[in-house]
């Protein structure tokens, strides 16, 4: 039966749980398991919990938010999935990062250790629920779950297989809660929440990441927004190109590391527009494409408008531009931007070290799909957001940037 639980009194539990050893990574990889067990085992709850948010989300969401909302039963799987490739890493706090021993004997040390309690305010994607426990819990840490109110009645089904997993090895369950109070409040109090809550990550859209790191009062990893861009060079080859583009924009429109913004190199652009617009332009999603002004003179489309190029979409439109050259492109981007995954097809080897060495963004590609910016992908199991700032983590954001340090020094009486 479901008791509401303050928030307060969810942060009371965290912190009293973060005060206790942490487990042995054997105790927390067969915790992983058994959690990722008890998903399979609770799907059908799951699934009808998400039947019930995908009928809320008709007429409020569009079609490519409504597919980030959805799950099913193969989706669960690769939820499970990802908890058991967590188990299989090694853990990552606890290891002597580095030692050096003084002249005198004194011996300093530095120590991976966890953050402690760290908060997750995420929007409509209830597989975060998941992959957040999974790392929280493999890392040392203890997770504070505030879901969107869209995908809230998703994310307590999961919560409640996942903390029955827990209690399966003889675990707490308040290891892994996930905040009852969907109001406005509710999140703020998580903001404000100093010596409660030690690390707060955001992982949504815009307006909330933007409200996170106005508000918050406790320490915040900003994971940005994906204005992704692709830029095609003149020496690109246009099939592969075309594959790219075709994948980063419409793949998963509605993730961050979908493409939103096209730009072709001006010597290419007549002969490589119509290819684009041929590849996206059809079908059953057909790609809304909002031209420059050089653009709209090769190909028909929407006038871009002033915002278009500096927008998150998340849906089946994307701004296309010409440029000059690639400095023009590399100073495109990192204008407008967000610092997340950005690509350059190209077979200049020059054009490309030139683009990987000046864009500075998290992710930088040469010849691939901005789609690979995913935990799973680059081997952390899940993630848990993709980090667009510089301190501390950057990028997709696994066990090892769930971990803090801190120096442990050894004396035989050593005085100063």
């Amino acid at each position: 039966m479901f008791e509401f639980l303050e928030t307060k009194e969810i942060l009371k539990r965290a912190n009293a749980e973060k005060c206790k050893p942490v487990p042995s990574e054997e105790v927390l990889d067969n915790a992983l398991f058994a959690m990722a067990a008890s998903l399979e085992e609770n799907a059908g709850a799951i699934l009808q919990a998400n039947a019930v948010d995908m009928r809320e989300a008709e007429g409020r969401l569009s079609e490519a938010m409504k597919d980030r909302l959805l799950l099913t039963e193969a989706r669960i799987q690769s939820m499970a999935k990802g908890i058991r490739e967590v188990a299989d890493l090694p853990a990552p706090c606890g290891r002597t990062l580095n030692v050096r021993i003084r002249e005198d004997g004194l011996r300093i040390e530095k120590k991976a250790v966890p953050f402690g309690v760290v908060a997750v305010i995420y929007e409509s994607r209830p597989n975060v629920t998941s992959d957040v426990a999974a790392l929280t819990l493999k890392s040392g840490n203890v997770a504070v779950l505030r879901s969107g109110s869209d995908c809230w009645l998703s994310s307590l089904a999961i919560t409640a297989a996942l903390q029955k997993g827990l209690e399966d090895v003889g675990l707490s369950r308040d290891r892994i809660q996930l905040v009852h109070d969907r109001s406005h409040e509710g999140a703020e109090e998580l903001m404000k929440a100093k010596g409660q809550v030690d690390l707060l990550i955001p992982r949504g859209g815009k307006n909330l990441i933007d409200s996170v790191v106005r508000n918050a009062i406790v320490p915040v990893i900003e994971t940005g927004t994906g204005i992704c861009h692709v830029y095609v060079d003149e020496s690109a080859d246009f099939e592969t190109a075309l594959n790219i583009i075709e994948n980063a924009k419409t793949s998963r429109p509605a993730v961050c590391n979908a493409a939103e913004v096209l730009l072709v190199h001006e010597n290419i652009a007549e002969e490589f527009l119509p290819l684009v617009r041929d590849r996206l332009c059809y079908g059953e999603h057909p790609v809304e494409l909002r031209l420059d002004e050089k653009a709209i003179g090769i190909i028909p489309g929407l006038h871009a408008n002033e915002v278009d190029f500096d927008t998150e979409f998340l849906d089946y439109i994307l701004a296309v531009g010409i440029v000059k050259d690639t400095d023009e492109a590399i100073a495109h981007i990192n204008l407008h931007g967000t610092h997340h995954s950005d690509c350059i097809v190209t077979a200049d080897e020059s054009a490309a070290a030139r683009f990987t060495s000046m864009v500075d963004s998290a992710c930088v590609y040469v010849n691939a799909s901005t789609r690979f910016t995913d935990g799973g992908e680059f081997g952390l199991g899940c993630e848990m957001g993709i980090s667009t700032q510089k301190l501390h983590a950057r990028g997709p954001m696994g066990l090892e940037e769930l971990c803090t340090y801190q120096y442990v020094i050894y004396g035989e009486g050593h005085i100063r």
